[in-house]
Parts: structure tokens; C-alpha cells; sequence
């Protein structure tokens, strides 16, 4: 359970607030747009069931389903992120390398755990480019990164200059570490914490190579085996060619996810990443069969969240000042407690 901050009062109030939003995601994906070479397409709320394009995200969560009557029943399922049916929209567009797409994504996970930095409505930025083959390392990823994080920079400057009692806070640079080190320097902590110390420490930090097993057999998090690249050997030892961008939230006093990417699944990685989850009869879904036979663009891609990013922007305590979604009673009345005022 996340710790409301005790002396807590948000900086704008409610009006100012939905003001802000606007002003940040309609400055935010413009920047990131121009940065990256992404071009907006629409998106789906939901996909087909069955053809393995739907996020499994950790490969437990249940996705929300529906019956279509006029495809005779037809299962639909809400999507909880557009990882692979990005690919497939670079794929079909032809894109060369270095150029993309980003979508106003709209997703329900039902089976999230509340709290104050986590919904069941999940709105986000979702991007992808197509790369070249041979980008396809460590290097190259970070470099990516740094101009994500150059996009939350400005958008933070941008912000501060409309209301000037929201300080920057952002460090200069965003350091780079591997999940893997991270263990090795602390041993006894958690994965959670271990992101709490760095994140404290850096004030933004990329960990690198989430999803694969680290040197003792566990994971620092899951990570579902069709989409990163997670299991590749980057150099040094390590493995992974994808991560999390976090930054410190001094408000909620701990690391603050914002963004998740990576380096999408060769044909030859998602062979080991099935085999190594448990999951090889996935090969036969639509999705799988044709990357596994080469017909998909490689790809780089993430998500950044939008209320999250406004959240963190805003100095905000909990993620129900920022967007609209439902919570426990107990949550409200914690949240009432606290002096938050929920959308």
C-alpha cells in the first residue's frame, strides 16, 4: 500500500488543474512527436481475441471481453496496451527506419491492484519506429531514451513557466543502470526498493534489461515474452535490450515509473522468450507465426503515461487528481483524509 504523503496540499486547484492537463499532453506529444519522427495514427479500443495481438502485460492479467451480434459472437477484447498491434501498423505502413507512429491510447486493466499511482483506466502515449537490424543494441536504446527524457525536460520547463510555483525539479541527465547491477549493489533490498534508493539518489534513472532472470533465477519484473527484448546479451554480461524510465517523486517520497520501452522481439529471441515463460504453443497465434517468419518490421517502442506524467508534473498525490476512473471506499475516504480531491 502507497503512503499518502500526511501534509499534503495540491498546488492548483481543480480548474487550473484540467487546464494543466491540456496544456501538458498537447505540449508533450508534440515534442515527442518532433523528436522521434512520429507521426499520430488512431487506435483501437479493442482487437480480435484469439490472434495474440492483445498485451498480456505480465501474462496473467485478464483482458475485458465482449460478444460482437453482428459477427456472429465474435469475441472483442478491450486492449491493455497496443505493444504488438503497433508493430503490425509499422509493418503495413512500410515505415522506413527512424520514422513512427504514436497513438491517444484508451485501455482497461480490471485486474490492477488500486492505489494511488495505479488504475483500471490506463491513458497513454503509445509509441513505435521502425529500426535497422543492426540498431538493434543496447546503444542504441539508450540513445532513444536520452531524447524521451529530453521530451519530460522541456515539458517540465514548459510547464514551470505558466505556473511558476511548480519548480523543476528533473536532473540534467538521466542515468543509465542495469537490473542485474542493481542486485549485485544491493543485495538484501527488493527489486522496488532497489529503484527507490537509485531513484533518490539520480533523481531519473533507465533501468535496463527488466523482464529476463537476473544472476540469482528472479526477475527484477515481469515482463511479457512477445513484445521486449529481454533475454538478447547487451554487452558486459548483461542482457536486455529494453527498461523502465523512473524519476523521483518527492511528493510520494519513492520512484515513480513513467515510461516503459524497448527493443522489440527478434524472431530468434521470441523463440527463447516462449520457451523460457512456458509458453511455446503461443508460436501458432497470428501475431507470433508471422514475426516468426520474418514478415514484421523490427521495431523500438514504449509507452509513457499520460495522467501519470501529469501526475508527476503537477505534484499531484495520487493518480485520481489527474483522470477519471473508480476506486474502493476506502481509497476515497483515505484520500478525503489527506486533503486529496478526486476527478
Amino acid at each position: 500500500m502507497i503512503k499518502l504523503p500526511s501534509k499534503y496540499k495540491s498546488i492548483l486547484n481543480t480548474k487550473e488543474t484540467e487546464h494543466a492537463i491540456v496544456a501538458i499532453k498537447d505540449f508533450f506529444q508534440l515534442a515527442l512527436s518532433t523528436e522521434l519522427n512520429l507521426t499520430r495514427v488512431t487506435a483501437p479500443l479493442f482487437v480480435d481475441a484469439g490472434k495474440g495481438i492483445n498485451d498480456d502485460l505480465n501474462g496473467v492479467e485478464r483482458p475485458v471481453s465482449f460478444p460482437v451480434k453482428d459477427l456472429g459472437d465474435a469475441k472483442m477484447e478491450i486492449v491493455q496496451s497496443l505493444a504488438k498491434w503497433k508493430r503490425l501498423k509499422i509493418t503495413s505502413l512500410g515505415l522506413e527506419p527512424g520514422f513512427g507512429i504514436y497513438t491517444d491510447m484508451n485501455a482497461l486493466r480490471p485486474d490492477e491492484e488500486l492505489d494511488a499511482i495505479h488504475s483500471i483506466y490506463v491513458d497513454q502515449w503509445d509509441w513505435e519506429m521502425a529500426i535497422d537490424p543492426k540498431d538493434r543494441t543496447v546503444f542504441y536504446l539508450h540513445e532513444i531514451v536520452k531524447k524521451v527524457y529530453r521530451c519530460i525536460q522541456r515539458t517540465e520547463f514548459f510547464l514551470y513557466d505558466r505556473y511558476p510555483a511548480i519548480k523543476p525539479i528533473l536532473p540534467k541527465d538521466i542515468k543509465i543502470l542495469y537490473a542485474d547491477e542493481l542486485q549485485k549493489m544491493y543485495p538484501k533490498l527488493t527489486p522496488k526498493e532497489r529503484e527507490d534508493k537509485v531513484a533518490k539518489e539520480y533523481g531519473a534513472v533507465f533501468i535496463t534489461g527488466i523482464g529476463g532472470k537476473l544472476p540469482d533465477g528472479s526477475i527484477h519484473d515481469g515482463r511479457a515474452p512477445d513484445y521486449d527484448d529481454w533475454i538478447t546479451e547487451c554487452g558486459d554480461g548483461h542482457r536486455g535490450l529494453n527498461g523502465d524510465i523512473l524519476v523521483w517523486n518527492p511528493v510520494l517520497e519513492r520512484a515513480f515509473e513513467l515510461s516503459s520501452m524497448g527493443i522489440r522481439v527478434s524472431p530468434e529471441s521470441l523463440k527463447q522468450q516462449l520457451e523460457e515463460r512456458g509458453c511455446p504453443e503461443r508460436a501458432k497465434f497470428e501475431f507470433h507465426s508471422r514475426l516468426l517468419n520474418g514478415e514484421l518490421t523490427q521495431t523500438l517502442g514504449g509507452g509513457i503515461g499520460q495522467s501519470r506524467l501529469c501526475m508527476f508534473l503537477l505534484r499531484k498525490a495520487h493518480i485520481g487528481e489527474t483522470q477519471v476512473s473508480v476506486w474502493t471506499d476506502a481509497i476515497k475516504a483515505d484520500c478525503k483524509k489527506h486533503g486529496i480531491e478526486l476527478l
